[in-house]
Order: structure tokens, then sequence, then C-alpha cells
């Protein structure tokens, strides 16, 4: 039987009536992350579901999608590198169980039995397909639940299914079996709906099926699969939902895959930014990270990237290739092209850039400037101040309205610990300067150009560390002569060979 749209649409319906109950805590309900696999066909050294696709692991990918379900606990079923699993889930308070050694998909689920508990459903992903929504999850759960099921299949329409396995109906509501790809005859391969590895089930229903279940297969492995199909021949109900976008199936197994993966979480994030009011010139180039957020009338020019968990105020403009990455910014930020901007905080109507580099613990306070070629370093620049070009600015403190001439560093570190710079207000600094920390330089002093400042500047004075200037005369039309005539290679061999003379004596 092919599929038919008055299939899907009496799934909606049950979807639909469940909508009230779908937005209540689902007390009775666990969910089951199925992270066990190593992911042999990525041809990698790290764990599949540790792998990044829209700025976050895949399996942190399918627990945001899950956490909106509210349901009673989620379980991850973890084995293949599972130190380092269990602790990419740890910030989100997931409870594990161990599968050592990975005997299906079956096996996975009697392995969490104990942690599930007296719940009633389970709902079960893979930990590899990140891009289920879920609204999905829940319209799963609520038409599981209307249609007092054993098992509900969350199944995906292909327009090509080759090597998949198929969802073979006995009527239009319910599943007959899940028929693999090498076992398909010639009317079932005509069939379009498959498996997507996601389900709910009625756990009093699968642990009885579970127990029939034996590994007479070339893996010698335990399937749902399999379980599903006895539940099926026992005349339990068995349901298949059609995924309202064949993405959402997607899985992870090859390179391409996580890259396709990539480009929908990052596809998404952008209609998102765009749909709020934000500009994004040439979407396709810009990078954004799930947790970004962005105000009104932001622009984005090509090239951007927004990481972690930056944050835009209203109207700011980020050049071309500038990375932003934990940066948080005011309204009427400009952040100009091939910035670099880390774990920093910039107030209202702050300039960056271009080519400036802000590394972690930068603040600049409302209307301060860093220019081109600058580099900053837990460094907090005042109402105003600016720091034009070519400048390091590290462990300092800027007063308003100062001025840091180009060149200007602050030598923060003695090579072993590292030291404070303190600039007052209305502070000039004049170029190329050195400042020796720790140093303080008080309101309304200079700074003379070229100067090594070692000691602290009292306010309104002139600080001043360099050595005094002579001008030689005709010295250069002296030198210009002596290049000319030769004499200036034969003088210095007459120099070294009486030095040698005397050596000797």
């Amino acid at each position: 039987m092919e599929f038919c749209p008055s299939v899907y649409g009496s799934i909606v319906k049950a979807a639909r009536a469940g909508e009230n109950s779908r937005t209540m805590p689902n007390k009775d309900v666990v969910i089951v992350i199925l992270a066990a696999g190593k992911g042999t066909r990525l041809k990698s050294s790290l764990a599949k579901v540790l792998h990044p696709a829209g700025g976050r692991s895949l399996v942190e990918q399918v627990v945001v999608a899950c956490a909106p379900l509210k349901a009673k606990k989620i379980v991850a079923v973890i084995g293949h590198q599972a130190e380092q699993v269990a602790a990419a889930l740890e910030p989100h308070d997931i409870q594990t169980a161990l599968q050592q050694p990975q005997n299906g998909t079956g096996h996975a689920m009697l392995v969490a039995k104990r942690a599930l508990g007296n719940a009633k459903f389970a709902v079960v992903l893979p930990g590899d397909a990140p891009l289920i929504r879920a609204e999905t999850l829940k319209g799963l759960l609520a038409t599981h639940r209307s249609g007092h099921a054993a098992a509900t299949i969350l199944s995906v329409v292909l327009a090509d299914p080759s090597g998949y396995g198929r969802i073979v109906r006995k009527s239009e509501t319910q599943v007959g079996a899940i028929v693999e790809d090498s076992q398909l005859t010639p009317e079932q391969r005509e069939l379009n709906e498959i498996n997507s590895s996601m389900y709910c089930f009625t756990l009093a229903k699968l642990w009885p099926a579970l127990a029939k279940v034996k590994p007479n297969n070339k893996h010698r492995e335990i399937y749902l699969t399999d379980a599903i199909a006895a539940m099926a021949s026992a005349g339990e109900t068995v349901l298949a939902q059609i995924v309202p976008d064949a993405q959402e199936g997607l899985g992870c197994n090859t390179r391409a895959d996580l890259a396709d993966v990539d480009r929908i979480f990052r596809e998404r994030k952008r209609a998102e930014l765009m749909a709020a009011g934000v500009t994004i010139q040439l979407p396709e180039t810009v990078l954004i990270d799930p947790e970004v957020t962005a105000g009104e009338d932001c622009t984005l020019e090509p090239g951007v990237q927004l990481l972690g968990k930056t944050k835009l105020g209203a109207r700011c403009k980020i050049g071309t290739g500038s990375v932003l990455h934990d940066a948080v910014l005011g309204d009427d930020v400009a952040v100009r092209v091939h910035s670099l901007v880390e774990e920093s905080r910039l107030e209202d109507r702050t300039i960056v850039g271009p080519f400036a580099r802000l590394r972690t613990g930068t603040h600049l306070k409302a209307g301060a400037r860093v220019g081109n070629f600058v580099e900053t370093k837990k460094a907090v620049i005042g109402e105003g101040a600016k720091v034009p070009h070519l400048s390091y600015i590290g462990d300092a403190k800027l007063g308003s309205k100062t001025n840091i001439g180009a060149g200007t560093i602050t030598c923060n570190y003695d090579g072993v610990n590292k030291h404070q710079t303190t600039i007052g207000n209305k502070v000039f600094i004049g170029s190329d300067s050195v400042l020796v920390a720790p140093v303080r330089i008080g309101d309304g002093a200079y700074v003379a150009a070229g100067s090594a400042i070692t000691e602290n500047v009292p306010p309104d004075a002139l600080g001043i560390a360099r050595g005094r200037q002579s001008n030689k005369k005709g010295w250069a039309a002296k030198k210009r002569r002596e290049m000319a005539a030769g004499h200036v290679q034969a003088k210095p061999h007459r120099r070294k060979v009486r030095k040698a003379k005397k050596r000797r004596r």
C-alpha cells in the first residue's frame, strides 16, 4: 500500500486533538536516547554522537529537542566512549545507562529498563538524529496516546527510499510490519514510507514483546523493530506517524551527512533571525550558533560568524569576516571588518575594528572605540575613550575620554605574574609609549610619545621617560661623502688590522 494523504490527515487530526495535553508536563513519560554507538562510517576516533552540527554535539541537539516535552526524565544509553558522552550530557541533567557490549537497540532498552522506573510511555530516539523538532515529538506522543497504541513509529516519506526498510501498513492507520530493504518484495519496493528509528512505546506492551525477541540475525543482536513485529503479530495496535518535514528524520552516518545536517541547522537559525528583523547579507556565508540572539535592525555582512552565546542589541552592524564568540553587545554597536571579539562586553555606540582583536574580559563602555590592529585582554575601556590603532592594552583600566596613541603597549607580564595598569579620565598617552605595570596614570595627565613609564604619573602631570635628543650638524652629509668615496669599507678593515697587531704584542 502506498502512502495516502488521508493517513497523514488522520494523524494530524489526532495530534491536534491532544494539543491541550501536550502543553502539560508528561509525568508518565520517559525519553530514551540511544547514544552507545561508535559510528564506523564516519571514520573517526570520536564517538558519532559527539560530532558537532549546528553549534552543538549531535546528542546535545537531540536533548534540546526533547526538553520541551517535560518528560519525567531523560535517560541516555551510552557505550562507546561512555565517559566523554556522559561528560557532554552532564550540563543537561541527563541520567545515563551503560550498554556494554552494544547488542542492538532492543538490548539498549533492556539496559535502560531499571532507570525508567514506573513510567507508562517511552519516547525512544537515536542520538544521531539531531534535526528532530520538539513539536514533532509532541505530535508523536499525542498520536500514541489518542490511538491507545502499543507502539507508534515516526516514519518518513522519501522520493527515493532505496536502502531503507519500509513501513508496510495493514490499514490506513495501522502498521503490519517493517521490512528491511534486502527482504522487500517487488510490490513492497514501490513503497516510499520508511522507518526513522524514532518511536513511542507503551512500556507494559514493550517488555513482553522484547522478551520474545531472539537475536536471530547475522549480527546476533536484539532489535526494537523485531519487538514491534511481535506486537503487530500479537494483534496489538501499532501506528505510524509521518514526520511533517522529511529532513527531521535524517541521521548522521557519514561526513557528508554531518555537513548536510549542519547546513540545515544554520539555515533554520538564519531564517529565525531574519524573521525577527535582522538583515543578513549573503545568508549562505553567515554562520550563527543556536543560542545567539540579535535585536531588530541588526545587519550581518557576508562571512560573519556569531558563535556560542553571543547577544546583539538593536541596530548593531557586524562587518565582513568578523567573528564574535560569547560576546555581549549593546545597541548601535559597530564591529568593523575582520575583527575578533571573544567573551567581551561592548556597551551602546561602541566601535571596534577593522582588524581588531578583543580577547576575554574586555569591556568597552558606552561610546568607546577600539580601532584597527588593536589587541585587548582583560581591559576596561572607559566611556568615550579611544584606542585607535596599533596598540596592545592588557590587564588595564582606562578612564573616560582617554586617548591612547598608536603603538602604545601595557607591559602586564613580568615573566611570572600579571600586573594592572590604571589610566585615569581624560588622559593622553603619546604614540609608541610603553607602560610597565603596575603603574597608574592620574586624571588629565599626559605621557610624552616614545616614553617607557615605570613610575606613577600624577594627575595633570607630563610623564617623560626617554633619552635626551642631540643633533650632530653635518654628520649625514659627511657620511654620504665617505660612502661615495668607498672609505666606509676601508676604514673598518684598517682598524681591525691595528687591533690584531696590538693583540699580538
